[in-house]
């Protein structure tokens, strides 16, 4: 039941854009088109999947062990980061085209405020490596859902007429409050099944 619990809390109900407000940079800026999109959720599921792993590894065979907790956040940081040097070579070798349209926001998956998010609640939750990885799965898969929904949406925007004043920035956020609110929809659905 825990396993339901944490998949449908990382793509439904807790959703990093939705209700924890975490990788909102590469959400508004690479959504504008369904193929970035794509590619930046691919980058995605595998960084945040298998940083979780590492980092939940890394917590339990070394930080806790070795009494090095305080060193948490720099270490979960290097192996993010080396997750996504990985990722960036493997794009612009096998999909140069991407790499290049997806631009300053693939490197900044480092920074990416949701991936170590993830970590830090894997921790908080005391998840060990299985469950960390699959919390981690989840989070990008509901990350992933969520910008693909909207690079939909801000697709069909070039075909209406939106006022000047909405344009952009302004009609992104709105946008995403309105999604935010749908989200908060599941809530109600699994309300005994996930805290």
């Amino acid at each position: 039941m825990e396993v339901v619990a944490v998949i449908l809390g990382g793509v439904l109900i807790n959703n990093f854009i939705f209700m924890r407000y975490l990788g909102l940079c590469p959400f508004i800026g690479v959504s504008r088109q369904l193929e970035t999109a794509l590619g930046m959720s691919g980058a995605v599921i595998f960084v945040m999947t298998f940083a979780s792993t590492v980092t939940a590894a890394f917590e339990q065979f070394i930080l806790v062990p070795l009494g090095l907790e305080y060193l948490r956040t720099i270490a979960y940081i290097l192996v993010i980061a080396a997750f996504v040097q990985l990722v960036e070579i493997f794009m612009k070798k096998t999909a140069p085209g991407l790499y290049r349209a997806l631009g300053i926001y693939l490197p900044l998956i480092t920074t990416n405020c949701a991936v170590l998010g993830v970590a830090m609640l894997n921790v908080r939750n005391s998840y060990g490596i299985l469950m960390s990885t699959l919390n981690g799965l989840a989070g990008a898969l509901g990350w992933s859902l969520a910008i693909i929904i909207f690079a939909g949406i801000r697709e069909r925007w070039k075909l209406m007429d939106i006022p000047p004043v909405l344009e952009g920035f302004p009609l992104a956020l709105v946008s995403t409050g309105l999604m935010s609110l749908a989200f908060l929809g599941f809530s109600g659905l699994f309300r005994n099944l996930v805290k």
